[in-house]
């Protein structure tokens, strides 16, 4: 690890590292109630309004986080940081500009790579504090990545109703110029490990399919998920992700340590990740929803600033659990905090599943899932950081966060096709699915660390 120096300020750089995950955090979420207004402020369609939205930046983090973390991880995270939040900065200033949807949706593409700055955060964190006070702050930066989606979208749906959809990108971009400034002044660089040649072909065959599995997921709503295109797209990306890891195994400068995906200690915390981002998006997309459809269609017929009021109270409590659960963390470890996160979730999708005829219901009984976000987004960290090298901080995170976007694509979607024979009958079920993925995650992660000691910071090497 990075030793600490009497030159590096902790506030000052944990401020400019709480900024760039703004810059990516609440800018996902403020923009979704901008879809239908941007189909008609651009003439396009809700296809091409909601790529530009959701479809395009999310297909684009999740391809360039992997690579731009662990770049950050051989050539210094400080440099690949301000690179990122350079190109974050440049990617809204078109987009507010932008004349058409096509600017638009390449704009929000471009803006994709600001996921990346989740993983180069966490990664900076060790090299910044004291390890006593690194839960905290890991907790500290996790908890504004949940806490952020409610806020976010009542901030946007009060925007969209009363000003211009521009002014979305105008807060981006404020947000994103102020974690570059701050970073410049206050992030250390940390220690660089450049080791042999970057895998370029793997981090070609990586980006195919990644890209091959997560078309799949966007077009299987629209072309139907057992049409020709969603499986070739689907079979296609399995085969490559096949290839890239049997291929990665056997090279010597390999652009992913497949021990940073298949180990068992660290395999689990990508599962609870990827279970995290199903039952939170899940609740991200049925909520809102069933908040704004009209009354005859089984909805309370609600504004959109309203949808954004009911999530409030569930986002209010991710911070200052978060706060607790790094103590709980750094006193137990994050095993038990992991596991009863995803339990306490799974709690609150079972709680909306029995009870949700009224909207009140539907803020009051997801608090639970705030909950169990602000454990599990606290430990999952964590338990990368007791058990992952230094050197590697930053891709393992990427992974991870990686795993938690891929999850929360599978929930948004599997959401959508459980209620599309209707939103009374269908919502009900979904909870109760999530409720049980939950409830497996939690299962998963006590069952794979049951036969383990307190954690080391290095990883079982072949």
């Amino acid at each position: 690890m990075h030793p600490r120096t009497s030159t590096i300020h902790p506030v000052g750089a944990i401020t400019a590292l709480a900024f760039g995950v703004l810059s990516y955090s609440l800018t996902q979420t403020m923009l979704v109630p901008a879809i239908g207004v941007l189909q008609q402020a651009l003439h396009t369609s809700a296809a091409g309004a909601t790529w530009a939205v959701l479809s395009a930046p999310l297909l684009a983090g999740a391809i360039l986080t992997p690579l731009v973390a662990r770049l950050g991880d051989r050539y210094g995270r400080r440099r690949v940081l301000l690179i990122v939040l350079t190109l974050t900065l440049a990617a809204m200033l078109v987009a507010l500009a932008a004349p058409g949807i096509g600017w638009l949706i390449a704009a929000r593409a471009v803006q994709g790579i600001s996921l990346a700055v989740l993983p180069l955060a966490f990664g900076a964190v060790p090299d910044i504090l004291r390890p006593e006070r690194v839960p905290l702050g890991l907790a500290l930066l996790s908890g504004m990545i949940g806490g952020t989606a409610g806020v976010g979208l009542v901030c946007g749906g009060l925007i969209v109703d009363h000003a211009s959809w521009r002014w979305l990108f105008v807060i981006g971009a404020g947000l994103a110029g102020t974690a570059l400034v701050l970073s410049c002044l206050f992030v250390p660089e940390g220690n660089a490990h450049k080791a042999g040649r970057l895998d370029l072909i793997g981090a070609l065959v990586l980006t195919a399919a990644l890209s091959g599995m997560l078309l799949a997921l966007t077009i299987g709503p629209s072309s139907g998920w057992s049409s020709v295109p969603t499986l070739a797209l689907a079979g296609a990306g399995v085969v490559l992700l096949v290839v890239f890891v049997r291929v990665e195994r056997v090279l010597r400068h390999p652009l992913l340590d497949m021990d940073l995906v298949l180990h068992r200690r660290v395999g689990i915390a990508h599962i609870a990740a990827f279970i995290l981002g199903l039952m939170q998006f899940l609740y991200y997309v049925l909520v809102p929803k069933l908040t704004q459809l009209p009354l005859d269609a089984g909805g309370f017929g609600r504004s959109v600033t309203v949808a954004g009021l009911v999530m409030v109270p569930h986002t209010l409590v991710i911070l200052p659990t978060g706060a607790v659960a790094a103590r709980i963390v750094a006193r137990i470890g994050p095993r038990i905090p992991l596991a009863i996160g995803l339990l306490v979730t799974a709690a609150g999708t079972a709680l909306l599943a029995l009870v949700h005829a009224q909207p009140w219901q539907l803020a009051v009984y997801a608090i639970p899932i705030g909950i169990g976000t602000g454990l599990v987004m606290t430990a999952l960290p964590a338990q990368l950081h007791r058990v992952v090298e230094s050197a590697e901080a930053a891709t393992a995170n990427g992974i991870n966060t990686v795993m938690r976007t891929i999850g929360g694509a599978v929930g948004s979607q599997l959401g959508a096709a459980l209620v599309a024979g209707g939103f009374r009958t269908g919502l009900p079920t979904a909870f109760w699915v999530a409720t049980a993925i939950g409830i497996t995650g939690a299962a998963l992660v006590f069952t794979a660390h049951s036969a383990t000691a307190p954690v080391e910071r290095e990883l079982a090497r072949s």
